[in-house]
């Protein structure tokens, strides 16, 4: 983990250059940020161009930090293409579950890579569930495909509380985009995987029956 190739370049330089753009020049931060009033009348392109601007340094550095680490095992495993459709695809997959979660909140706004990024990790996931993966506060290696299942559930208390700034639906529809994307381009793990691919589909399922029942 952690191999820079251009295309990993070139899209944590675009998410620098809009981000700073934003910092900047806060009609331009208005302008393409999501929410849910201006994409109902019609500015679509907010559901892709909110995925680029950040609200500080930090929530830019985060996310491509986390891109760093696991865009190389996507790129090494699918290719540069591939990884640039999981990417895209996560974005607006993350920020369309947004949509539907807030759609009657017509204030509801949220910029950010996070559904993107948290795409890219659940492909990598999915692709090498067997990895370790270290958190700053947990001295101790965590399999990836549990760290993977816990993320995703603490995405859903998030929803569930609603109760900080962070926009858990986006890292949720994120990551489920990024799961589904890697099945439909690598159906092979579904036969070679399929204990893991099965894991890794607890959450969502869910939250389908969270939402279907109305508790959520």
């Amino acid at each position: 983990m952690g191999d820079l190739n251009l295309v990993t370049v070139a899209v944590i330089a675009v998410n620098v250059l809009i981000s700073m753009k934003g910092f900047k020049d806060f009609t331009f931060f208005e302008k393409y940020k999501f929410n849910t009033g201006a994409v109902r009348r019609g500015e679509h392109i907010r559901i892709l161009s909110s995925g680029f601007l950040h609200v500080t340094n930090s929530h830019l550095f985060f996310n491509m930090l986390t891109l760093y680490f696991f865009a190389p095992i996507v790129i090494g495993l699918l290719g540069n293409f591939q990884f640039i459709i999981i990417y895209l695809g996560s974005l607006i997959l993350g920020n369309l579950l947004s949509y539907y979660f807030h759609k009657d909140e017509y204030h509801y706004t949220a910029v950010g890579a996070s559904g993107a990024v948290s795409g890219i990790l659940y492909s990598a996931i999915l692709l090498n569930p067997d990895m370790s993966l270290y958190m700053f506060f947990i001295p101790i290696p965590i399999p990836a495909y549990i760290f993977g299942i816990g993320y995703l559930l603490y995405s859903i208390y998030g929803m569930r509380a609603n109760n900080d700034n962070i926009g858990h639906d986006a890292h949720f529809g994120g990551a489920v985009g990024g799961y589904v994307i890697t099945l439909l381009m690598l159906p092979i793990l579904l036969q070679v995987n399929t204990l893991m691919v099965g894991l890794l589909a607890i959450p969502i399922i869910i939250l389908f029956i969270l939402n279907k029942t109305g508790k959520l």
